[in-house]
């Protein structure tokens, strides 16, 4: 995405969301009867504080020092809650204060009705909407989950997707929002949500700045998803999840995100750092990532992925400095759904350096990430598209990653000669880890037609028997300056590749596997 255009729709973005008039207005949620004791439960208190603002034309609701108990509340048109210092808005632990909501906000009884709505903060078509302060939102997941849990076991409130716990549409997000616009949300600390933490869902112009955001308190924990939204900024947001730290989402095939910007972040996850596509039906356009740091992060710190019939197009992912990280970043195409795969094409990625570590990243979390179920050796970084359909224009650019090494084949063993029983898997959950034991330390890269590396090191802290790049069905590849960490032979593995221009490295590095 040029960087002209880039500033300007971030300069957009900013003016849209100058709405500062529209609360000048304040109303104090304790003149409306609230108390601050962390056991009142002041739902229809602060609803009441909510909609007097709202019918005034806007204005901003005060939550003053406190603790303020509450079950969902529903935010509209031109309103702002200031949670201010020493304040924390609480979540209720009893679902009940968290009802089924219609899409205008009506409670609603329906057994079938989605109930994917429930939140803490919830809003609906509304526009010019701010959740803003230096206080805290403490969703009190774990308890509330653990309550939702109970009632199912006791038969008082079935899940009927209940599997090893209650399922995500049963369990409140903290915040969520759903086509608005001009949406901003800055400055808080937010903790323990039962579910994903927030989404932003079919909404425009949005500004997420500056967030504290602490949810390993049960599982689905992601600290922020954007699902087919426009104009987003993401920015210095400081995240410890227990699932993704920040994910976007396609869920509608005729919509795609554009125009995001995800900067300056600290992320650790159990999960991956930054993740789209794990929902893919619609696409993800002109998204960049940049000035990223990650740590004790179980999966990738960037996954790109297109697997449910949409697209990727026109991504940058720059400055990314990942330690104690499973993997790199990771970019795959796949086709589990959608009458035909989608497709990935303009992804430049670089200025990235990254430490993979020999055990679990994640192994201090309270809730880790589900262990692989077979016996393998470090997985590399890997690119991959399906056969037929090739991702296109991939460059990779000023990329260090160093590797533990110690690899055994007693352990795991792909030799070059089974190239061809790596399995596909275009059908299966996209992750770097699915295709099994890989027969490269480095980077495995298979169906892409345009894919340039330039100035990349791989470092090892101890002996790998395998090769650093294995190229699987790669059309016009183009290496330049690579620097490895020993000269042995046989280090760039080309099978079943064409047009392949390789410089700088020694040709004895170079093998070719028809």
């Amino acid at each position: 995405m040029p960087a002209i255009f880039l500033k300007k729709c971030i300069l957009l973005l900013l003016i849209n969301l100058s709405i500062t008039g529209v609360f000048a207005q304040t109303y104090n949620v304790l003149d409306y009867n609230a108390k601050p004791d962390g056991k009142t439960i002041n739902t229809i208190a602060i609803q009441n504080a909510i909609d007097a603002a709202h019918k005034s034309g806007g204005g901003k609701v005060i939550f003053p020092k406190g603790s303020f108990l509450t079950g969902t509340l529903i935010l509209k048109s031109n309103v702002e809650l200031d949670i201010q210092k020493n304040a924390t808005l609480l979540g209720s632990t009893d679902p009940k204060d968290y009802p089924k909501l219609d899409l205008s906000g009506t409670e609603v009884s329906s057994k079938t009705d989605d109930n994917s709505k429930l939140a803490l903060i919830w809003a609906y078509k509304a526009e010019n909407i701010s959740i803003c302060g230096e206080g805290t939102i403490d969703g009190q997941g774990r308890a509330l989950a653990l309550t939702i849990d109970s009632l199912h076991h006791s038969g008082i409130v079935i899940d009927p997707n209940y599997g090893k716990r209650p399922s995500e549409t049963v369990r409140p997000k903290i915040i969520n929002v759903l086509e608005c616009e001009n949406i901003k949300v800055e400055n808080l600390s937010i903790l323990n949500s039962s579910s994903w933490v927030q989404t932003y869902e079919l909404s425009e112009n949005i500004i997420i700045r500056n967030l504290r955001i602490n949810s390993t308190a049960y599982w689905n924990n992601d600290g922020i998803n954007i699902t087919d939204s426009k104009n987003v900024l993401i920015e210095k947001c400081d995240i410890n999840a227990a699932d993704d730290g920040i994910t976007l989402k396609s869920y509608f095939p005729d919509k795609f995100s554009d125009n995001v910007v995800i900067q300056n972040c600290r992320i650790r996850s159990s999960a991956s750092a930054v993740k789209f596509g794990t929902a893919s039906y619609g696409g993800f356009k002109n998204v960049t990532i940049k000035n990223i740091e990650v740590y004790d992060t179980y999966r990738s710190a960037v996954a790109l992925e297109a697997v449910d019939g949409g697209f990727i197009e026109n991504i940058e992912v720059s400055n990314i400095n990942a330690i104690n990280t499973g993997n790199a970043v990771f970019v795959r195409l796949g086709h589990r759904a959608g009458e035909k795969p989608g497709y990935v094409k303009n992804v430049n990625i670089k200025n990235v350096k990254v430490q993979v570590p020999f055990g679990r990243p994640d192994l201090n979390y309270d809730l880790r990430g589900p262990a692989l179920t077979y016996f393998h050796n470090i997985h590399p970084m890997v690119i991959a598209g399906i056969p037929g359909h090739d991702m296109e224009n991939i460059s990779l650019e000023n990329i260090e990653i160093t590797y533990p090494g110690r690899a055994s084949k007693a352990m795991a063993y792909v030799p070059l000669w089974r190239l061809s029983t790596i399995p596909e898997d275009i059908a299966g959950y996209p992750e770097f880890s699915k295709f099994g034991e890989l027969p490269s330390y480095g980077f495995y890269v298979r169906h892409i037609n345009g894919i340039t590396f330039k100035n990349i090191k791989l470092n090892l802290e101890a002996e790998d028997f395998r090769p650093a790049f294995v190229f699987d069905d790669v059309k016009n590849l183009k290496i330049e300056k690579v620097k490895l960490p020993n000269e042995k032979k046989e280090q760039i593995i080309l099978y079943k590749s064409t047009n392949a221009e390789i410089a700088n490295p020694e040709q004895k590095l170079v093998k070719e596997i028809k």
